[in-house]
């Protein structure tokens, strides 16, 4: 049998173009994924992925790692950034969909929820509006569980504003039913009112006041001249026009 030796020259030669192309492939491998890592951890560029040709093993299973850890956190990011846009843009129907682990989930979860609640919120906002705005059925609040902060200040302001708008219309309502129906006795009272609402309220008291001055006026006339025959009685009402003032 014959021994093949090699020269050690040889030796050195190939053990010297093996590290060489190593060296190579772990350079590339290296600068790719460094690359990748600036843009997406970094620079916050998303979407990028490590492309290292020829590599085999270890360096393939860590390339492969890093893009998908780049592919998934892009997938997130933009399903979040999805939703809050939505959000922003008025548009509370939208979730987010993608699989998450981690914290990454707490915050998916924190803004499904925080979509949620404005949808909710939104909504009974939208429906005490057209209650007591549109349709004029007063009474109505807006009931949104589970809110704080900013929220639960709106939500609260909502219904304040609607239980005094039904207060005032109420009260106010009850003084006009009483004169429609003879009864000049109520004024609008009892009723914390301003601006508007004020001047509102001091025009239907005024003008009960001076029903009430003209019907006991009138009475008293028609009962000096049509009972007791005293003529020449007049009614005395004071700061009438119009139609009033004609018929005293």
């Amino acid at each position: 049998m014959n021994t093949v030796y090699k020269s050690p020259g040889l030796i050195v030669i190939s053990i010297t173009m093996f590290w060489g192309v190593a060296l190579k492939l772990l350079c590339c491998t290296t600068a790719r994924n460094s690359l990748v890592s600036l843009e997406v951890g970094t620079e916050g560029i998303l979407g990028g992925q490590a492309y290292v040709p020829d590599v085999q093993g270890m360096w393939k299973v860590l390339t492969d790692n890093v893009n998908l850890m780049a592919m998934n956190l892009t997938n997130q990011v933009r399903s979040i950034a999805e939703v809050t846009k939505a959000v922003a843009g008025s548009d509370l129907t939208k979730k987010i969909e993608v699989d998450m682990r981690g914290e990454i989930k707490e915050l998916k979860e924190t803004v499904n929820s925080m979509t949620e609640s404005l949808s909710l919120f939104a909504d009974e906002v939208t429906h005490v509006a057209r209650e007591v705005g549109t349709e004029g059925r007063l009474g109505g609040q807006a009931h949104v569980t589970n809110v704080g902060g900013t929220w639960k200040d709106l939500t609260d302001n909502v219904n304040i504003m609607a239980a005094n708008l039904t207060l005032q219309v109420r009260t106010i309502a009850v003084a006009t039913t009483a004169v429609a129906r003879g009864d000049l006795t109520q004024q609008t009272t009892g009723v914390s009112v301003s601006g508007e609402m004020l001047s509102l309220v001091n025009t239907i008291n005024d003008m009960i006041a001076q029903l009430a001055i003209f019907a006991k006026e009138v009475k008293k006339v028609a009962f000096k001249v049509g009972t007791e025959g005293k003529l020449g009685v007049q009614a005395e009402v004071g700061n009438v026009q119009g139609i009033w003032q004609e018929i005293t």
